[in-house]
């Protein structure tokens, strides 16, 4: 069993931001999806409105990086579910 550590929060007067990698944010967009939040087929912006301001930034460079546009759908972001079957 692997444990995952996740970065701990950057304090206000903290001068280097969190780094957020493409890993992390499709597991946010993932959960938001599957609360039934967003939708797949909206842009990838709409997900801005669920992340604080100043961790967007860092959001949309790795996005950006990752060459994915704020345009795009949220389905091009996070790969497909796999099903068992029955």
């Amino acid at each position: 069993m692997s444990i995952t550590i996740l970065p701990a929060p950057v304090s206000p007067s903290s001068l280097s931001p969190i780094h957020y990698t493409l890993d992390m944010i499709r597991d946010e967009v993932r959960q938001l999806v599957e609360k039934g939040i967003v939708s797949r087929h909206q842009p990838i912006y709409t997900i801005c409105q669920y992340i604080h301001p100043r961790e967007w930034v860092c959001v949309e460079c790795e996005l950006e990086r990752c060459d994915y546009l704020l345009r795009d759908q949220i389905a091009d972001l996070i790969p497909a579910e796999e099903w068992d079957s029955d």
